[in-house]
């Protein structure tokens, strides 16, 4: 069955409420169909496409109104109306509250509920919004959708100064890009809930000549609620995902956010109550649940025997705890990313070097797929400017990142502000020579608009392939601007270290610079066996670091950083379950 054929049918008023509610249902279905056909068709074809568009001045809200409306948020109390509030979580950050990374204390306070009492109402909301079907679940989550679009601007105000993004990764990854994933996988939701037929006539040929029939239908049934751990770098992008695929397959959705970016899915979820409640559904579909200081509040719900499926991106420990004791639930799970990139040979020189700058300065090296440990062969390359050593492919990239960071305004829109304290102390352990010789040294950077901001240029330290210590260090992650030159004897040596650290501490990405075709092929080859995306030979304006929604997957469920995929069948299949009825049909007919 094709799933943009499915067309929803609106024959129980009990089901979706009174007639009113049920013609703006039907509407909105129709509203959204067009769009929801063509994700459909992109995610079979990975061909470019987005409904949400990338130019900043394409929205009738703009940057102007979106700042208004983020700063009319702070200092206030962000209510949500959610049952079971017990108190409540921030203002200052001694009490939960958050503070941007560009300085200033946002003073946002909001409501703590006790699980007890929100779990229940959450799981009473589950039967009717199961029982209105695939289309209308997916028009609701499109609508949701696109009142967040339109407000991009507000929350990519809400990104920076939570996650410290740089303008453009604050537009794009917290805020249109987030919502790319999000319709992705709806779209992937849809097309796993209607692959199978709502009834079905089977019979079998008789001694006698005449059928036996049997009639029979299948019940989509959720698993129950669903819970979304946030975490601080990107809680949108890789909130949106899990977010999306449970509400779109029938389940209830609790957002735990991570206590230093709360306000970012707080929107989110204000915003998904609010549509919920217009189209007769309950808004306790959908709950927020800030936490105090010392609460671990994520375990707690992360075992809960209503939380059935769990959604988490960010550190491996965590992750090993989920693994070990969220039995009860199916669990979806991204961590810690070792990524590396091959420089064997190139025949565009300085091209390779101003793309491979702008790939480690891009939001401070803080991407689950920056490229941390730069693979170079110890007796340096051949380019079209002749052989260069390793020292002077390392200079020469030093150079190129001066370059492209001379200027601190300039510098500060590409970099982003660090996303918390741990992050500067890895820069200034970097930077020390506690981790080996600083080749590339980082500089402070002083922001134009936010003085108080802690920015940092890249420090990019030399290591050796071949000293244990080194392999060590290069074989942990350290997320944020701390790069590792790692000389290796060969390109070869640099395949098998690529594959390695790919397979035991996991890898989003991977890339390469070569003219080679015998170096592609084993790249190729070591990749697709370690689970990991290649790049190879990025030039211009698209880096390693980027992943085209729709089109790319990210992650491959195949090593340590990504046990799921954004997205794949496998990120929806398992939200919901099918079950079927069989009657007994007359003889012969």
């Amino acid at each position: 069955m094709n799933p943009s054929d499915v067309r929803p049918e609106f024959t129980g008023p009990e089901l979706v409420g009174p007639e009113l509610v049920r013609q703006e249902l039907a509407g909105l279905v129709g509203r959204h169909r067009a769009t929801l056909d063509r994700a459909l068709e992109v995610i079979g074809t990975r061909a470019g496409w987005s409904p949400y568009p990338e130019d900043e001045g394409a929205y009738a809200v703009g940057a102007a109104q979106g700042a208004t409306a983020h700063h009319a948020t702070r200092g206030r109390h962000f209510a949500l109306g959610q049952p079971g509030e017990d108190g409540t979580v921030g203002p200052s950050p001694a009490e939960g509250g958050e503070k941007s990374p560009f300085g200033p204390e946002l003073g946002i306070s909001y409501p703590h509920h006790d699980p007890v009492v929100l779990l229940p109402a959450m799981r009473a909301a589950i039967p009717a919004w199961r029982d209105a079907g695939v289309a209308v679940r997916a028009a609701v989550c499109a609508e949701i959708l696109a009142r967040v679009n339109a407000r991009s601007h507000e929350f990519a105000q809400a990104a920076a100064h939570t996650s410290g993004h740089n303008p453009v990764m604050a537009f794009h990854a917290g805020a249109v890009h987030a919502q790319d994933r999000g319709l992705e996988a709806v779209a992937y939701a849809v097309a796993e809930q209607t692959r199978l037929p709502e009834t079905a006539r089977w019979s079998k040929p008789q001694p006698d000549g005449t059928p036996f029939v049997l009639d029979k239908t299948f019940k989509i049934r959720p698993r129950g609620i669903g819970l979304v751990i946030g975490n601080s770098v990107f809680p949108a992008w890789n909130g949106y995902p899990g977010f999306f695929a449970s509400l779109a397959t029938g389940n209830a959705v609790l957002v735990k956010p991570h206590p230093r970016a709360v306000l970012p899915l707080a929107l989110t979820v204000r915003v998904a109550r609010e549509v919920l409640r217009e189209t007769g559904f309950d808004a306790d579909l959908v709950c927020l649940a800030p936490e105090r200081p010392g609460e671990a509040l994520a375990k707690t719900l992360a075992t809960h025997p209503d939380v059935r499926i769990v959604d988490y991106a960010g550190s491996a420990p965590f992750g090993a705890w989920l693994r070990t004791h969220a039995r009860q639930a199916q669990l979806h799970l991204g961590t810690s990313a070792v990524n590396s990139l091959l420089i064997d040979s190139t025949a565009h020189y300085r091209d390779m070097l101003d793309n491979l700058a702008f790939s480690l300065a891009l939001y401070s090296g803080q991407l689950c797929t920056s490229p941390q440990n730069l693979l170079i062969p110890r007796d340096g390359i051949p380019t079209d400017e002749g052989h260069k050593s390793f020292d002077e492919v390392v200079a020469d990239l030093g150079g190129a990142l001066g370059r492209l960071l001379a200027d601190d305004g300039e510098a500060s829109a590409v970099l982003g502000a660090l996303v918390g304290p741990e992050v500067l102390a890895r820069v200034e352990k970097a930077a020390s020579g506690a981790l080996g010789e600083p080749a590339v040294a980082p500089r402070a950077v002083v922001h134009p608009e936010f003085p108080d901001a802690v920015i940092r240029t890249p420090a990019v330290v030399a290591l050796d392939a071949n000293r244990p210590e080194d392999l060590a260090t290069l074989s942990a992650e350290w997320l944020g601007p701390v790069f590792f030159a790692v000389a290796v004897d060969s390109a070869a040596d640099g395949i098998a270290l690529l594959a390695r650290t790919a397979r035991e501490q996991g890898a989003l990405s991977a890339g390469a610079y070569t003219t080679s075709p015998a170096v592609e092929e084993a790249l190729e080859a070591a990749c697709a066996e370690a689970g990991v995306m290649l790049s190879l030979n990025l030039m211009g304006q698209w880096y390693i670091t980027q992943s085209a929604v729709y089109s790319d997957l990210h992650g491959t469920g195949m090593n340590p950083a990504a046990e799921s995929v954004y997205c794949d069948t496998a990120f929806v299949a398992g939200r919901f379950r099918t079950v079927g009825v069989r009657r007994y049909g007359a003889k012969g007919r």
